[in-house]
């Protein structure tokens, strides 16, 4: 596997960034989805990296610096059918170490309550990140949860 910044032009990133918003949109109430769309993941502070086998998409996962000194993880999506073979994390250890050589101190990120973000918050919990209050412009509801973790 090998993850690289990614080309939003290519069709099959596209593709897979569509569906992540749609379905972040589906599980979860009206208001409570943050999922950023094409545009938001072109803005010159977000850095989005795809993670790939052979010329395969296997997952995508984004980077955006929302204070000098802190990242928050953005788009976090493994295509179904590499569910459970070690992408997420592959993707989330890529994210800390780029945050780590940009000299972030922190990295945060939003996520959702329900079943669909249940092998998310795992990943996380595992991962050294611990929850927190809401932060840059999130409010708290019943249906997210935030977190960051120390770097």
């Amino acid at each position: 596997m090998e993850i690289g910044l990614a080309n939003l032009d290519d069709a099959d990133l596209r593709d897979l960034l569509t569906l992540h918003q749609r379905r972040m949109v589906e599980s979860s109430p009206p208001g409570t989805s943050f999922a950023l769309d094409l545009s938001g993941l072109a803005h010159p502070d977000v850095s989005v990296f795809a993670a790939r086998h052979d010329g395969s998409l296997m997952g995508v996962a984004a980077l955006k610096q929302i204070e000098p000194r802190s990242g928050e993880i953005k788009s976090m999506r493994v295509v179904d059918r590499e569910l459970g073979a070690g992408v997420g994390f592959a993707l989330l250890s890529h994210l800390i170490g780029v945050a780590r050589d940009r000299g972030y101190r922190t990295l945060m990120l939003e996520t959702g309550t329900g079943e669909a973000f249940a092998a998310a918050n795992a990943l996380y919990l595992r991962n050294g990140f611990v929850r927190r209050g809401p932060f840059a412009d999130y409010a708290a509801s019943d249906f997210n949860i935030f977190y960051e973790r120390a770097l």
